[in-house]
């Protein structure tokens, strides 16, 4: 580069595009984060190690109770969460007219030679 010429000015502005989903992607990792350290540590100390006495041995709805507490509600939270998120959080970007639209042209019953 000579004396006279300056280095091209990086635009740091972002696409909304790139700015939702940054945003999703940041609550969708917090979700993520937030069950996994619910499940592992509650499923470690309640389930994990522990002898099993067949007189004292505690259930919910059938199902021990620290796979109910440690997985299934966790999961159905998870769940609960997604569908919200989805439906109700998202956005829908425009993202414009992909390269390979841009040139076609419908067809017409005047072009192509029909019967």
């Amino acid at each position: 580069m000579s004396s006279g010429e300056t280095a091209p000015v990086l635009s740091t502005e972002h696409s909304e595009v790139f700015r939702n989903s940054r945003r999703e992607a940041i609550v969708i990792f917090s979700a993520w984060v937030v069950a996994l350290l619910w499940a592992v540590p509650y499923c470690y100390f309640n389930g994990y190690g522990q002898a099993v006495d067949p007189e004292t041995f505690s259930t919910t709805l059938g199902i021990p109770s620290w796979l109910f507490g440690g997985i299934l509600l966790p999961w159905v939270v998870a769940d609960v969460f997604t569908t919200w998120f989805s439906f109700a959080y998202m956005k829908d970007d425009d993202l414009g007219i992909a390269g390979d639209e841009q040139h076609s042209q419908p067809a017409t019953g005047a072009e192509g030679g029909g019967a």
